[in-house]
């Protein structure tokens, strides 16, 4: 494993996060009221086999399917399910990734589901926002702490919680590699951020408590309370010009 990738390499990553873009547009389009979540990850799966590449979720750990599909009060690894339908007014965080040619991408986004309310929203809003200012942050001789104080600041101004309980990491070629990137936390402290390192930052933002509990698929995490959660991810590349998203089409 290594921390800083080289240009070539990143452009091999950035060929797999244009597949992860594409699953997530395939995603979004399926996720209408009545359809259900392993809709979805068919969706998903079509991507991968027309564009030759591979699922870095099917099978890690064991895990059953190529997307994470999580509903509502459901925070990350939500497991698809041809008998969970989705209905209007629901929200659904979509998370997936792709290997091409050895090197790893990842990303997630929350999608609303028909006509949500406004605190659902406002909390996609927010969740989003957090993601973009946590890149914003991701610049050369940068503190690692500075990603996760951006998610917190914008989290909390817009009167939510950030999640704790996981964070975002390394990828290369690896999905998970080190380091970890908190999602909360004051600037200013942890490792420099250096020319070459690649991160997936992902914000997990929640309406209600902070907290999590894991149910007794040994998968599906939700918020202690019921309380609904909003996810977004991308991979980020750390260049001399700034920050580069590589999950985008």
């Amino acid at each position: 494993m290594k921390l800083r990738k080289t240009p070539d390499e990143i452009a091999c990553m950035r060929r797999a996060g244009r597949v992860v873009a594409e699953m997530h547009e395939a995603c979004t389009l399926a996720a209408r009221a009545g359809a259900s979540t392993a809709d979805l990850d068919r969706a998903a799966r079509d991507v991968l086999e027309r564009r030759g590449a591979r699922s870095n979720f099917l099978g890690y750990h064991g895990f059953p399917a190529v997307v994470c599909t999580s509903r509502n009060a459901v925070v990350v690894h939500g497991i698809p399910d041809d008998g969970e339908r989705l209905e209007d007014g629901d929200i659904v965080s979509i998370d997936c990734g792709a290997i091409v040619d050895g090197w790893h991408a990842d990303a997630a986004l929350t999608v609303a589901v028909g006509d949500v309310d406004d605190l659902s929203r406002r909390l996609l809003a927010a969740t989003r926002e957090a993601l973009e200012r946590a890149i914003d942050r991701m610049v050369v001789d940068g503190r690692m702490s500075d990603i996760g104080a951006a998610v917190q600041e914008t989290a909390e101004r817009a009167g939510f919680r950030v999640v704790r309980d996981y964070v975002g990491h390394g990828i290369g070629t690896e999905m998970h590699e080190e380091p970890p990137v908190p999602n909360h936390g004051p600037a200013g402290r942890g490792m420099r951020l250096r020319d070459g390192m690649v991160l997936a930052v992902e914000p997990m933002v929640s309406a209600g408590a902070a907290t999590t509990r894991v149910l007794g698929d040994g998968w599906t995490v939700v918020t202690s309370d019921g309380g609904r959660s909003a996810h977004f991810e991308h991979t980020v590349a750390i260049t001399p010009e700034g920050p580069l998203v590589l999950t985008v089409p």
